[in-house]
């Protein structure tokens, strides 16, 4: 398993019953994955049962925990954002082995971009990791729990191991810059193969 690496975008289903055992192997060891959904005070009940939903049509074992409030230590005032960095390292510190937390905030968020010292992005995750971010701050308005859904999952999938995809309909699709998440459907053949074997119900 490779070191850790940074990936973010920028603008960024089968039921499963309870006998399915999702294994997630990390450091050699399988187990249970649990993903605890963590809301951040100010984001809408609706679009984290939204979240909530759909990611339980293609993993079981989902959990929404109560709504905590942001950490002040995130908040960079130069620019009125959070830092999504220091999102994660706080969510890492109380999320359990075996377990991968997504938080889920409607304040805006940011991250350090090659020269650009604090970047605006949608979301934040590292490949492989427990925990990870996602923003409705950036998010189209007419269709943001769809939008909403897919940062989340796209997050989600770089904490499974996957990198950006270049197949332009993958949830793992890079943005460049821009919201395509509109024309992004499912995974693709390869990211979903990489989640199957994890557990994942993705076709």
């Amino acid at each position: 398993m490779k070191f850790c690496v940074p990936v973010f975008i920028l603008i960024v289903l089968n039921s499963c019953n309870e006998s399915s055992l999702n294994k997630f192997s990390k450091f050699g060891k399988e187990k249970t994955m649990w993903i605890d959904i963590q809301p951040f005070d100010g984001i809408p009940d609706s679009q984290v049962r939204f979240v909530y939903d759909e990611i339980h049509r293609v993993f079981p074992n989902v959990q929404i925990k109560p709504s905590i409030p942001l950490p002040d230590q995130a908040f960079y005032r130069k620019r009125g954002r959070y830092r999504a960095d220091s999102l994660i390292q706080f969510m890492r510190t109380f999320t359990p082995d075996g377990h991968v937390t997504i938080g889920l905030t409607n304040k805006d968020i940011s991250h350090t971009h090659g020269k650009i010292e604090d970047f605006g992005i949608m979301g934040l995750a590292f490949q492989p990791g427990n925990s990870c971010i996602a923003s409705t701050f950036r998010l189209a308005k007419n269709n943001k729990p769809e939008q909403f859904f897919k940062v989340t999952i796209h997050e989600l999938g770089h904490s499974q191991g996957l990198p950006h995809c270049l197949v332009k309909s993958c949830y793992m699709r890079d943005a460049k810059g821009k919201n395509p998440t509109n024309e992004e459907k499912e995974f693709c053949t390869n990211c979903s193969n990489h989640m199957q074997s994890l557990g994942w119900q993705t076709n």
